[in-house]
């Protein structure tokens, strides 16, 4: 050791204090766990009972119905006028021990002479197939509707050796239009109906009772795109015609009425969307006074057809 140098004793420590306080405290703990959290709670629940309002839920989201799923039609006056108008079913379900009144007993009257079944069940599962809704006791099921391919509307009038005539519906968003537009074009020959997958009415129980049972013998056809299946059409040898206010010419002076031909009916309003106005061969007005801004699409179709057959009939 060198001379004059001191040696340095042990020191004292911090017994570890300080690579303690450098680890830290942990993850810190969530809300819920701290102390304040319950009291802080309970504050904000008994404040939004004192202002009226309900604790906040997220609303919950309804499972996507299949399209292929039957459809429930409830209460005993709408039962009863589905059957009488020849709507399709393929049961009757009826609560155990309803009252009985004249339509009940006609309902299951006339699904036992159709031979639909009758199915005796509990107000729960009424609640269930309604979905909630008000029933009475009574619910009719109604199968999926079987569409039809567009171009089958096309073979149907070949088979029959006809010119063929095809009503398209462009945004027709209410079933009851639906139903109108078919018993329009049952009466005034033409071979089916083509409705666009998106947007667009379909084959349902409204449908079926405003058409007083034509839709059992005019073919529905359902296309994924409106404006493709046109195209369709026209590589077929059909004309498309479009029913539309702002045309200039009306629809007595139509050119091609004789002709293979779809009527396309746009919606209330709206009238034709571009992409369907663009791809028809001629577009017509309905001549109307100045009072009354647009017709209902069922009226309009009615119209036109009834223009059409006469035009043909020359």
């Amino acid at each position: 050791m060198a001379a004059g140098r001191k040696r340095q004793g042990a020191t004292r420590g911090t017994g570890g204090k300080v690579r303690r306080s450098l680890e830290g405290r942990g993850p810190t703990p969530p809300a819920e766990a701290r102390h304040w959290y319950k009291d802080k709670a309970r504050a904000e629940r008994v404040a939004r009972e004192e202002r009226g309002g309900a604790s906040p839920r997220k609303a919950p989201v309804r499972a996507r119905k299949s399209e292929d799923a039957p459809e429930y039609i409830g209460g005993r006056n709408p039962v009863v006028e589905a059957l009488r108008a020849g709507v399709p079913a393929s049961a009757l379900y009826v609560a155990a021990r309803i009252e009985n009144d004249d339509r009940v007993r006609e309902s299951i009257k006339i699904a036992a002479d159709k031979g639909i079944a009758l199915l005796e069940v509990d107000r729960g599962k009424l609640d269930r197939l309604t979905e909630g809704g008000v029933h009475q006791g009574v619910a009719l099921q109604i199968p999926a509707y079987e569409y039809a391919h567009p171009i089958d509307l096309v073979r149907f009038a070949q088979d029959a050796a006809e010119v063929p005539l095809i009503v398209a519906l462009d945004s027709v968003t209410d079933p009851r239009n639906l139903g109108a537009i078919a018993r329009s074009a049952a009466a005034f020959g033409a071979h089916g109906l083509l409705v666009p997958g998106r947007r667009s009415a379909g084959v349902t129980a409204g449908a079926w009772k405003t058409s007083a049972g034509t839709l059992a013998t005019l073919p529905v056809a359902r296309g994924a795109n409106l404006t493709q299946a046109l195209q369709g059409y026209r590589e077929e040898g059909l004309f498309v015609v479009g029913l539309d206010g702002e045309s200039r010419t009306d629809i007595g002076d139509m050119t091609l009425a004789g002709e293979p031909l779809v009527v396309v009916v746009g919606s209330e309003g709206k009238g034709l969307s571009r992409l369907v106005r663009e791809a028809c061969d001629q577009v017509v007005r309905i001549p109307m006074g100045a009072a009354a801004e647009s017709l209902n699409a069922g009226v309009a179709a009615g119209i036109a057809l009834y223009e059409v057959s006469r035009l043909r009939r020359g």
